[in-house]
């Protein structure tokens, strides 16, 4: 990753982070995706500790992009699209905390942003159910272990990522083929 002065970041979750993180790797003007952890209490928090639901952490994707160009609503237009932001403390077969839907502003602009297009969102009503996304403060972001990084890339066919994330490309292709990077 090249490290320029209009490089900007998004902390974002959406359920497990290696569903997150496989759609946005492939976004053009993402330079890096990070998956870890924010939103709770303990400093630098284990897999298995976030796992036990006791941490508050949520496991999130930290993206590092050029905003010149992808911007942020369009990460967020991403996000809305490849995840479901109405179910509370679940995506699919994850259930508890840490795979709430949230975004972890950095910044007042990243906030106002994201709370106007949750806005539009409902307004539109663009899902059947309300949206429970939480639009939080980020205070703290951990890396989660190596492992974590690039799971899908280095495990396309374990089980999980073969059912889970496949569907969420499918989406990603349909929605958004012209912010794919080529």
């Amino acid at each position: 990753m090249s490290e320029r002065e209009t490089a900007a970041q998004a902390t974002l979750a959406g359920g497990c982070f290696w569903c997150i993180e496989a759609p946005f790797e492939r976004l053009g003007g993402v330079e890096s995706v990070v998956s870890g952890y924010a939103g709770g209490s303990t400093e630098n928090p284990t897999y298995e500790e976030v796992c036990s639901g006791e941490t508050g952490h949520a496991e999130v994707v930290q993206v590092t992009y050029d905003p010149d160009e992808i911007g942020y609503r369009e990460l967020l237009e991403v996000f809305f699209t490849i995840h479901d932001p109405t179910t509370l403390n679940r995506q699919g077969p994850d259930v508890g905390t840490q795979y709430r839907s949230a975004v972890f502003y950095h910044d007042d602009e990243q906030r106002e942003t994201a709370e106007a297009l949750i806005e539009e969102l409902e307004a539109a009503g663009a899902y059947d159910d309300p949206i429970v996304t939480e639009v939080e403060p980020l205070e703290a972001f951990y890396e989660a272990e190596e492992y974590h990084q690039n799971f899908y890339e280095k495990n396309p066919e374990q089980a999980y990522c073969a059912v889970h994330i496949p569907p969420k490309l499918d989406k990603l292709r349909e929605n958004f083929a012209s912010k794919l990077k080529g």
